[in-house]
């Protein structure tokens, strides 16, 4: 038998056994849902403060999360949040959007993606490592 066919032949079997899994097998709380309830977040990278703000955002599983994110620095930034795939650089003194549904509950972390140093502010000396806020993603299908 050809080596393409046999590698044609597993990924059709790991294709199905995957939509198998996830429509027979996936726990219900653990199904991606999307509740049509579309949040708009405005996330400010603060002029050099090395922080977004705000550094809490509180969300619904479910939602369909807008985030316009400003940047105020001469500098660039990024922003990144590895539970939804988002990875968005932010050119100096410019405004980005992105979207995301938040298809699972927990508390997930966003940072800056892109080293922008350090400095003194009015709270003490912070870096780029200091620029890190928290998604809650509340499960409010569990208290339904």
């Amino acid at each position: 038998m050809n080596k393409y066919a046999i590698i044609a032949i597993v990924i059709v079997i790991v294709l199905a056994s995957g939509g198998l899994y996830r429509a027979y097998l996936l726990p219900e709380e653990s199904k991606p849902v999307e509740t049509g309830v579309v949040r708009e977040i405005m996330l400010i990278a603060k002029k050099d403060e090395w922080r977004f703000l705000p550094e809490n955002i509180e969300i619904n599983r479910g939602d369909r999360v807008k985030v316009t994110a400003v940047n105020e620095d001469i500098y660039d930034h990024g922003i990144a949040i590895d539970a939804f795939g988002i990875s968005q650089r932010m050119p100096a003194n410019s405004t980005v959007t992105f979207e995301f549904v938040a298809t699972q509950a927990g508390d997930f972390q966003y940072y800056c993606s892109v080293p922008c140093g350090e400095g003194d502010t009015d709270t003490g000396h912070r870096t780029h490592l200091d620029m890190i806020g928290t998604i809650k993603v509340k499960d409010v299908m569990k208290t339904q």
